[in-house]
């Protein structure tokens, strides 16, 4: 097994016309935005006082005390096997499953477990527990602790992500115990260490995955109402409206997006022979280069948001105000790229785990030219919920003279965006 073997496949893997594939992709990015300019002159989107709360029974089930030390208990029980194994199991993804579930279990798997059931990281997270029971074993409040800066907002998640994302992409040998170990150890000291000093709260700012997962969930159907901790049906977009303009945001979803980004465009040939002829060295070349996909996502993003500022001549933070239309796109891309990783990958390392792998390498559960249109659907239909958020964003924030104006650039971002991402995945 290679746990780096991700899912975005070679031109003889995705049957499917790059003309076909672009020509849709910008009918459809053009037909959504002359609609929304025409059929939605208003704010439609009601962010945290919207949804439909769920049935009693399902909300003490969600609620309840054994519930939710099932899930800590179960998140805990994984995190100290992953750790036995990475101390005392074999070398090499082949025969010790800790690298298939930090990578594939743990890293993809959480796309589809945030949008079923929402920040499910927040309640399996192993640090959060450890920190859970120090406090109780010394009678104090986890909640306790200095207050955080404002300015730090979600800044050490983004830093978290692109130490994560460095380590799977640019390390020598992720998916050794050693790199795993040298990564993980001082991850869960730095968060431990801050969640003492400022309590709990410390990961809903600063741990990488938590945030991931929270950010993921603002388009799961499954949300609570902060006003009475209710849960709630409710459309995607009023979770994504629900976005908190935190400091950091961006970073954060840049992060995302650049490192999805670099990891395809990681596998051509020609990057692949630039890296392993750079007179830096290999691992130099690779960090330079995911610097350079993120820092390409954050530079795009940023111009954006200028020159929408200019057109508005009103908003005094347009990076943050927009940040929320970002993260259907992180998603878009992250489902084309992993799709197959998941599902492939993750049902092998399940079996390394239990001792049943026969090591035949699982199938796809699509052929080619079906991935090839998940994939490309993947992406186009993340922009194009991108568009309807950022359009919604715009007709509260600005006149109605300016609205459809003021979202030009935002569709700019949107095509340039969409013609990297399908570039990647057919070329």
């Amino acid at each position: 097994m290679s746990v780096l073997a991700h899912g975005i496949g070679s031109r003889h893997d995705l049957p499917l016309s790059p003309f076909y594939a672009f020509a849709g992709a910008f009918a459809a990015l053009f037909v959504s935005f002359l609609a929304l300019g025409l059929l939605w002159p208003a704010s439609r989107f009601r962010g945290d006082r919207a949804g439909r709360p769920l049935p009693v029974p399902l909300q003490r089930l969600a609620d309840a005390r054994p519930t939710r030390i099932a899930a800590r208990a179960g998140g805990l029980a994984a995190a100290l096997f992953v750790l036995l194994h990475l101390l005392l199991g074999p070398d090499g993804p082949e025969r010790n499953p800790a690298a298939g579930a930090v990578y594939v279990l743990l890293w993809v798997g959480l796309v589809p477990a945030s949008l079923l059931l929402g920040p499910v990281w927040r309640l399996l997270n192993p640090l959060r527990t450890l920190h859970l029971l120090v406090c109780r074993a010394l009678a104090r409040d986890p909640a306790t602790g200095r207050p955080l800066p404002v300015r730090l907002g979600l800044w050490p998640a983004a830093a978290g992500l692109l130490a994560f994302t460095w380590l799977e992409l640019v390390a020598p040998d992720p998916a050794s115990s050693t790199a795993l170990l040298l990564f993980l150890v001082p991850y869960g000291a730095v968060h431990l260490a801050g969640a003492a000093r400022h309590g709990a709260r410390w990961f809903d700012h600063a741990d990488a995955f938590e945030v991931y997962s929270g950010l993921l969930a603002r388009l799961s159907p499954l949300g609570r109402r902060p006003a009475d901790r209710r849960l709630v049906l409710r459309s995607p977009f009023n979770g994504l409206d629900a976005t908190p303009p935190t400091p950091g945001l961006v970073a954060t979803v840049c992060v995302m997006l650049g490192s999805t980004a670099y990891d395809g465009f990681s596998d051509a040939p020609s990057w692949i022979t630039s890296v392993q002829t750079s007179p830096l060295g290999r691992t130099t070349a690779a960090t330079l280069g995911l610097l350079a996909a993120v820092a390409l996502v954050a530079t795009l993003y940023a111009l954006c948001a200028g020159v929408t500022r200019l057109i508005s001549g009103q908003l005094r933070h347009p990076l943050t105000v927009f940040a929320h239309s970002l993260v259907p796109i992180a998603l878009g891309y992250l489902v084309a790229h992993y799709f197959t990783l998941l599902v492939t990958e993750g049902p092998h390392t399940v079996m390394v785990a239990l001792g049943t792998d026969t090591s035949v390498p699982p199938e796809p559960p699509l052929a080619p030219g079906g991935i090839a249109t998940l994939q490309v659907a993947a992406i186009v239909v993340g922009h194009v919920l991108g568009v309807v958020a950022a359009h919604d964003r715009s007709v509260r924030l600005f006149p109605p003279a300016r609205a459809v104006a003021g979202q030009l650039p935002l569709l700019a971002l949107m095509i340039a965006y969409t013609i990297g991402g399908l570039t990647l995945l057919l070329a």
